[in-house]
């Protein structure tokens, strides 16, 4: 399953559908404006909310966290002494991790677990300059999961090179 999201998904009060390989809408990020931390929503077509994104308030390091029905899916966090590339570690509540590496500010980078890919995210293979792939590997990954781990991923990435 290969998914096309916009790069400008990540500008706060912004809506950026993703679609699918065949250019339909799937999901829409609706960025939320006017709040104290970072704030998305992933929906479906419906405008249901699937996915909740925000910022963590009050943590050592930048965390992203990932809701689903209220609940706490997941957790992304920058992984301590990555010198040579960029290393985001996703922890889920069931206590499973996700690796996230690679080029993350280029848009190129790996969602791995246990070794095995789930995903590659990458804009080497479109022309769109402003659009970028989200390549779901596994047939029975949760697509709306791996775009959410995206989209942490960039933003905390995006936040760290404000930062420097």
């Amino acid at each position: 399953m290969r998914f096309l999201v916009r790069d400008r998904i990540l500008g706060i009060g912004d809506d950026w559908w993703i679609e699918d390989e065949h250019g339909r809408k799937v999901f829409l990020v609706d960025g939320k404006a006017m709040r104290l931390r970072d704030t998305f929503e992933l929906k479906d077509t419906q405008g249901r909310v699937l996915i909740d994104i925000h910022q963590k308030m009050l943590a050592l390091r930048d965390t992203m966290v990932i809701e689903r029905d209220g609940e706490v899916l997941a957790r992304i966090r920058r992984k301590r002494l990555s010198l040579l590339r960029n290393h985001y570690r996703v922890s889920l509540v069931d206590g499973t991790e996700l690796d996230v590496s690679g080029k993350i500010l280029d848009r190129e980078f790996a969602v791995e677990y246990d070794g095995e890919l789930l995903a590659v995210i990458s804009r080497r293979w479109l022309s769109v300059r402003d659009t970028y792939g989200v390549d779901v590997v596994r047939e029975d990954a949760d697509p709306a999961l791996l775009i959410a781990v995206a989209v942490c991923v960039i933003h905390l990435a995006e936040k760290e090179g404000e930062e420097d």
